[in-house]
């Protein structure tokens, strides 16, 4: 399944319609979730579609608002909530939350509710609304989503597409070590440097005088408004740049490679380091690897992720020397047993390159070179997977 996400051009009557059904929504979900807590404690055993159904009976005596929007806004809301309890109970997810006004506002739409005409989008009690651009996709539409950003509108489409849709990987493609870091967004093993935008740090004194103007305001006042939806407006602009840089690096690295090796960072860690948090979450390197994953398993590619402990930096690339000495600060180093000069993320890199290389030699897990390789998803021992995490052992 595919999601293929595209602005709105929408005028007031519009926008005020998709601002009640994030309303409607917000307030179903809300209402179900109190519901749901009640009935449990009360020793029952609430159910998404027994809240459903209450809510349809009470709906038009309590609340007659609901009925001018769409249907699926509250319903489908509910049927969400069922799906953060089951998150909850497998400890996938925390405990839900109450949904806030102005907080991505949303709400879904099932497949037999619009429709879409090449470059519009046929929404309940509305009609028709324009789109920047047609849906790219082609297969079973399942659902959409229509979310607000800042004041702009977008819609998500869901689409089942044949798998088909992308080639084949070629065999004759080569295995490439990514190593990402806040000096270069990503190394290369080919010795490659490519830049970050570092959008949230070129935007930074502008957003800092919004953020004042901001909390100067007063609680409810026009002027407020104003100012939060500016600051909106920046937050946006930065999470577009980030996205769009990010976006063209990794479509470009599953096009070019057949076997890409990254590191399994742990980014919820690192950030706890108050003077290089604000570097690290201006690179997005949880979005890099979401991407690249979705992305590389559409074009038949692997993906090999190294465990977080692996030595990538201190290892000589060349001989295997492992410099326990190095420190973080030093970004050249010479090998004592082979006298190379290194760059540390080049070496970094190069050393994640033969790591995809082991992979692609021995992908039913067998040891190459000290390390172990074992597949994520395991459908057969001769099957080579399209993700796997090397462990070491």
């Amino acid at each position: 399944m595919r999601a293929h996400k595209i602005e709105l051009k929408t005028n007031n009557k519009q926008k005020t319609y998709f601002a009640k059904a994030c309303g409607v929504a917000r307030f179903a979900y809300n209402w179900a979730l109190s519901e749901w807590s009640q009935e449990y404690q009360a020793g029952g055993k609430p159910t998404e579609v027994a809240l459903r159904r209450k809510l349809n009976s009470i709906k038009t005596s309590e609340f007659p608002w609901m009925r001018e929007v769409t249907k699926n806004a509250p319903q489908m809301a509910i049927i969400q909530l069922g799906q953060a309890f089951k998150n909850f109970f497998s400890k996938r997810a925390s405990y839900p939350m109450f949904r806030k006004k102005g907080i991505r506002d949303r709400f879904t739409l099932t497949n037999d509710q619009f429709a879409v005409n090449a470059s519009r989008i046929r929404i309940p009690h509305l009609g028709w609304v324009r789109m920047r651009e047609s849906l790219r996709f082609e297969g079973k539409i399942l659902s959409a989503t229509i979310s607000r950003r800042a004041d702009r509108w977008f819609v998500s489409i869901t689409v089942d597409v044949p798998p088909s849709i992308f080639p084949k990987a070629c065999e004759n493609q080569v295995a490439v070590g990514v190593d990402l870091g806040l000096t270069h967004f990503a190394t290369l093993s080919t010795g490659e440097m490519v830049e970050g935008p570092k959008p949230h740090k070129a935007k930074l004194i502008r957003l800092k005088r919004l953020s004042k103007s901001l909390s100067r305001k007063q609680k409810g006042s026009a002027n407020r408004y104003k100012a939060r939806l500016k600051l909106a407006r920046l937050h946006r602009k930065v999470a577009d740049i980030r996205g769009d840089a990010i976006h063209q690096f990794t479509t470009r690295l599953a096009n070019n490679f057949s076997t890409i090796a990254i590191e399994d960072l742990h980014v919820k860690g690192m950030v706890r380091n108050h003077k290089l948090a604000r570097s690290i979450a201006d690179m997005g390197f949880h979005e890099f690897r979401r991407q690249l994953e979705y992305k590389a398993a559409m074009r038949n590619k692997s993906i090999v992720v190294a465990d977080r402990w692996f030595a990538s930096s201190k290892l000589c690339a060349v001989c295997g020397f492992k410099n326990t000495e190095l420190t973080l600060s030093a970004r050249e180093w010479q090998c004592i047993e082979c006298n190379t000069q290194h760059n540390r993320d080049v070496n970094a890199a190069k050393n994640l390159a033969k790591l995809a290389v082991s992979f692609t030699v021995s992908a039913c897990g067998a040891s190459a070179g000290g390390v172990i390789v074992s597949a994520m998803a395991s459908h057969g021992a001769m099957k080579q997977e399209f993700n796997a995490k090397v462990i070491y052992g």
